[in-house]
């Protein structure tokens, strides 16, 4: 009977849910009529009538009614009653019902599309702890937090209604204008505060630059061994990835390179990830008059210049360019904190306008507030206060690191050595060819230690092996602790090699 059907739906509804009885009944009756149990054109029980069956209220029956009728369902006729409407779908095998979930076949469920499942499985390191040593994570216990917090509350009590809503201009114009003057006095970039977008960080950087510059499927050059998180980015927006070797002057594109013209080439040239090679001078001419040649875009990714430790500053590569053909990108999550979420894309004069739209229009940006108190923060100097804190810091973690793994590195070419330690948060212990440095990692991983191997990052290159180390995230403690185990590690391996998987 139709009863027993909706009061065993309504009790299953009540338990699992805990739905109002009018919804209970509402979903009941859906239920009956797409499981056919209530045919098409067939008449309902009066409303006073199922009130009295269900030992509900008329005025609960009558809300479910009267929902069901405003959706289609039902239809009234008066003087004779409500009946199931003619068009009311039928559930199919393998395809559920428009009041449940979508029953795909078994084969098909959770199925990606061949870029989701490169964007799922490739180059993932979702699944890695934050440990000492983790490469690509900075130690943000240091941040000033309560001062940050008075700096929002100001700003969030100051806020104008046009500051809650999404922003056009690019920015919030006084951040836009301190993140110029930084940029044109520390980083020797040719820019007005019009050209600075701030975005979330530097993967939203990419996407925008990828989107505005590329078409799907155009090539771009990416350094070999690679950044991840790029490599993510152009996958999403549909270009294909030509790997260019990287050698100890940075990226080195050669004449086999050109036969596959790039529309972007993306590069890490103030230090290399991941294996810290600072790109020379020459490298530098000799990329931008390729970029010339090509009609091609070249986008600089400045991730951790902030961090420079040893040797004068390197300018960046944007300060080069005469031809407007560089786009350079920054991030705070290295000096502040990740979650604050902003970085920041400098675009040539010509295409300020194009990107500026896009922006608003792809991403609607936001969180003015946030970035009103970043200003201030920056303004006020504590900015500067906070990076020469930070790094005096990493300087003092990284001779430590670099002193626990000293008795491991030799002369000889052959022999470990280390790259990268110049600059940044992280370095690259360099092994022979002959290690097999995903099992090494794995052997490390079993002392509680994250490291990466460098073979991991490389797209067509098998000759790289080594340790990509970080020392942002590890205390001087828990280096003095596990640097001697690293280091261990690394000799019991050289003294055996190559190891089993």
């Amino acid at each position: 009977m139709l009863s027993e059907f909706l009061l065993s739906e309504m009790t299953r509804l009540g338990t699992q849910d805990a739905l109002p009885l009018h919804r209970q009944l509402y979903e009941a009756l859906r239920r009956a009529m797409l499981d056919g149990k209530l045919g098409a054109g067939e008449r309902l029980p009066s409303s006073r009538d199922l009130a009295q069956d269900l030992g509900l209220s008329r005025n609960t029956v009558v809300a479910a009614i009267n929902q069901l009728s405003v959706e289609g369902y039902l239809a009234s006729r008066v003087g004779s009653g409500t009946y199931v409407n003619d068009n009311v779908p039928r559930a199919t095998p393998g395809r559920g019902t428009a009041g449940g979930p979508l029953r795909a076949a078994p084969q098909q469920a959770g199925r990606l599309s061949k870029r989701g499942e490169s964007l799922a499985h490739r180059f993932s390191a979702a699944d890695l702890e934050v440990q000492p040593f983790t490469p690509g994570i900075a130690d943000f216990s240091a941040f000033p937090l309560p001062l940050w917090q008075r700096l929002q509350n100001k700003h969030w009590r100051m806020t104008y209604p046009d500051m809650l809503d999404y922003n056009t201009s690019g920015g919030y114009a006084p951040l836009r204008r301190a993140i110029a003057d930084y940029l044109r006095v520390f980083r020797s970039v040719h820019l007005d505060a019009d050209q600075v977008i701030v975005t979330t960080g530097t993967q939203q950087s990419l996407e925008l630059c990828a989107r505005l510059l590329a078409d799907h499927g155009d090539t771009v050059w990416v350094e070999d061994p690679a950044y991840w998180g790029a490599m993510k980015a152009f996958m999403a927006t549909g270009l294909q990835v030509h790997p260019v070797p990287v050698d100890r002057q940075g990226i080195a594109p050669g004449p086999q390179d050109d036969a596959t013209p790039p529309r972007l080439i993306y590069v890490t040239p103030s230090h290399q990830y991941p294996t810290g090679a600072v790109m020379s001078l020459p490298r530098r001419h000799q990329l931008l008059a390729t970029a010339t040649a090509h009609e091609a875009w070249v986008l600089e990714d400045d991730y951790d210049s902030e961090y420079r430790f040893s040797g004068p500053p390197v300018s960046s590569l944007e300060g080069l360019d005469t031809t407007g053909r560089v786009l350079y990108m920054g991030t705070f999550s290295k000096v502040l904190y990740p979650g604050i979420k902003l970085g920041y894309l400098v675009v040539p004069k010509a295409l300020t306008e194009a990107f500026r739209r896009a922006h608003y229009d792809l991403n609607r940006p936001g969180q003015m507030p946030v970035q009103a108190a970043l200003a201030e923060f920056i303004e006020m100097g504590h900015f500067a206060s906070a990076l020469r804190r930070a790094r005096q810091s990493y300087a003092e973690r990284r001779q430590l690191l670099l002193d626990a793994l000293r008795p491991v590195l030799r002369e000889d070419a052959e022999g470990p050595r280390i790259t990268g330690a110049e600059q940044g948060l992280h370095l690259c212990l360099r092994l022979p060819g002959s290690v097999d440095d995903v099992a090494l990692t794995q052997r490390i991983a079993q002392q509680g230690l994250t490291v990466r191997p460098l073979s991991a990052y490389c797209l067509r290159r098998t000759d790289l092996r080594g340790l990509v180390i970080g020392y942002g995230y590890a205390p001087l403690d828990e280096i003095a602790r596990c640097g001697p185990l690293l280091a261990a590690a690394v000799a019991r391996v050289l003294e055996s090699r190559p190891i089993p998987a």
